[in-house]
């Protein structure tokens, strides 16, 4: 019985195989996508070598963004938001870079509770 139970403890501790850089990469994802961190997004053409688009703050790539759409929505005031598109071709790519360093716990994941979302905001015409 204790060899069955050590295997199974075994087989348990082997499955929890994440790494510091993934508990990090979660919590720089969480961060951005609460618009704490400074972004720079970069829509290249490949064919002419030029920038199409830079997009520059605290931007968050978008949800819906598919393979061929991509979306990015940046914080520009209190309450104030932007969504940029664009769509993307065989030669038109994209890169996004983080521009500041942010603090972010190798320890810990972050999670965000928002009641606010829960209680739905409904508009009647």
């Amino acid at each position: 019985m204790k060899k069955v139970l050590m295997l199974l403890a075994v087989m348990l501790l082997s499955a929890c195989d994440v790494n510091d850089a993934d508990v990090v990469s979660k919590n720089l994802s969480t961060a951005s996508d609460n618009f704490e961190v400074n972004r720079r997004f970069v829509f290249y053409n490949g064919i002419t070598g030029e920038y199409v688009l830079t997009i520059e703050g605290l931007c968050s790539k978008d949800n819906t963004s598919t393979a061929t759409t991509l979306g990015v929505i940046c914080m520009v005031g209190p309450n104030q938001y932007k969504k940029h598109m664009l769509g993307l071709s065989d030669n038109v790519t994209w890169f996004m870079e983080q521009i500041d360093g942010v603090k972010a716990s190798k320890y810990f994941y972050r999670v965000t509770f928002k009641p606010s979302v829960i209680v739905p905001d409904i508009t009647i015409q």
